[in-house]
């Protein structure tokens, strides 16, 4: 019983930078109230592990992140919550050591539970012993938790949207996260002056659909991007990911133009094939697709362009894949993510015929990652000589510091403590 009276936390946040965002904001409550936060992994009194569930890969890696926290200290309590905990929480307190399970409309009150569990112990004076879940069904969800990440000095991932409405067959993020949903812009502005005051200059737009914001609020994702424009002590704005339909020529051009907004895009491709494509239920081709490119090319020299893919998905061919591999190189971007492709429950992809042989799935990904660093060496290469503005972080290792250039090249150079935080000129 003594190891739950500790006042340690630490938060284990699997999958994409939304959680991180999410698991920032909730790490902040802990600590306003007297908690210490330590480095994730290290022994706590408190385990908060936000999941995700993209892949049966990540399911993995999070049971076994929950039994490898509990083993390290028995008498923590384990909380859980993210996209794993809210598709399938009995899963999750099936697991030896969880305490908590905490669905997509709770992760605001996930402090809250921790402090009822903690009191409920003081008061029996032994171990809780019966874990509880807190959910509902992802068609009740209707609030969005605010988030932004705190934990870094020079980035800041601003969370401005939430949900999903395309419902894509191999996907479960609507499933886990509901419908497309966002706060207003003044209140999103509120958090951007909040994260200037902290001294960070960077701030990344997320959400699961970040074009699609505005769904809720009948506000126009461009209107986001002209006000947030105006916040002082924000020298730079990147957007996390955004879909080709929803990349128009007026987003474009304002990048284009607004010095503070960098050039760098993050495109979902998925496939380079129309047959996949229509099977996936994306909703462009990969005409728009490359159209889009081509439209950020025009408008802005030198940019970032990293791409999801995904291989593997039931009914792609040797030659589906070929036509990925030959439009991926035509169209040239700076960077490729590659994903195999994994079945998920209630999804309509996981009942299709033709599943690809796991190994065909390994060896595609090979051929796409092999690909992949070859378009980034040349992207580098084409910005060698270029004098770029690169914001250096904190992070040293073996004598030297990384930044990143506004396109998005990884910087090293020997470490130097007035440089932290600050935006540098760097010859490429």
């Amino acid at each position: 019983m003594s190891g739950r009276r500790g006042n340690s936390v630490a938060f284990l946040t699997l999958g994409c930078k939304l959680n991180y965002s999410e698991s920032s904001a909730i790490a902040r409550e802990f600590v306003e109230n007297g908690y210490e936060k330590v480095p994730s992994g290290g022994y706590a009194d408190i385990y908060v592990i936000n999941t995700c569930s993209v892949t049966e890969h990540a399911d993995k890696k999070c049971r076994s992140a929950i039994r490898k926290l509990h083993k390290q200290n028995p008498d923590a309590i384990v909380a859980v919550t993210g996209c794993y905990a809210q598709l399938k929480p009995q899963e999750i307190l099936d697991i030896e050591g969880v305490d908590l399970v905490l669905g997509a409309d709770q992760k605001s009150n996930l402090f809250m539970r921790v402090s009822q569990l903690r009191e409920k112990d003081d008061i029996s004076g032994e171990r809780h012993s019966s874990a509880r879940a807190y959910s509902c069904a992802i068609s009740e969800v209707e609030t969005i938790f605010p988030a932004y990440s705190s934990d870094d000095r020079t980035r800041s991932f601003l969370k401005v949207q939430d949900g999903c409405d395309y419902h894509c067959t191999y996907c479960t993020i609507p499933l886990a996260r509901g419908k497309s949903r966002n706060h207003p812009i003044a209140f999103i502005l509120k958090e951007a002056n909040e994260i200037a005051a902290r001294g960070i200059k960077e701030i990344v737009l997320t959400g699961v659909n970040t074009g699609d914001f505005g769904k809720s609020t009948n506000e126009r994702f461009e209107e986001l991007l002209y006000q947030l424009n105006g916040v002082e002590g924000i020298e730079r704005i990147r957007i996390s990911s955004i879909e080709p339909n929803l990349l128009t020529e007026e987003l474009v051009k304002f990048i284009s133009l607004n010095n503070k907004f960098l050039p760098h895009f993050h495109i979902p491709l998925q496939s380079g094939s129309n047959k996949i494509l229509g099977l996936m239920k994306r909703r462009y081709t990969r005409e728009l697709f490359l159209a889009r490119v081509e439209m950020i090319r025009k408008y802005i020299p030198y940019p970032f362009i990293g791409v999801d893919v995904i291989v593997g998905f039931p009914g792609e061919s040797e030659s589906d894949f070929n036509d990925t591999y030959t439009f991926l190189e035509q169209t040239s971007p700076s960077f490729l993510h590659v994903f195999p492709y994994s079945k998920r429950n209630n999804t309509p992809a996981a009942k299709y015929e033709n599943q690809v042989m796991d190994s065909d799935k390994s060896h595609r990904v090979t051929l796409l990652n092999t690909l992949s660093d070859n378009l980034y060496n040349k992207f580098v290469y084409q910005n060698s000589g270029r004098v770029e503005e690169v914001l250096f972080e904190s992070t040293a290792k073996g004598g030297k510091m990384y930044g990143y250039s506004r396109n998005y090249i990884k910087v090293e150079q020997p470490y130097n403590k007035d440089f932290i935080g600050k935006i540098v000129q760097v010859v490429i």
